[in-house]
């Protein structure tokens, strides 16, 4: 699965770890995705939704 919100298009960001001592590692930080059934132009549909699209309401989720 690709880590990508499908609403926002919200994925995986990189950058580094930082130690007190100032060394850094490579570090990836993965959005928090959920698969969710939704409805999208009528039709219900199985979607990977990051959970700040499902909050705010930009995707209406179907039981």
């Amino acid at each position: 699965m690709a880590n990508i919100c499908d609403i926002c298009g919200k994925g995986t960001q990189a950058g580094s770890n930082v130690s007190h001592s100032n060394r850094h590692t490579k570090h990836t930080w993965k959005p928090n995705l959920q698969r969710v059934r939704a409805v999208i132009d009528g039709k219900i549909q199985r979607v990977n939704v990051c959970t700040r699209c499902l909050r705010s309401g930009k995707i209406t989720r179907t039981v």
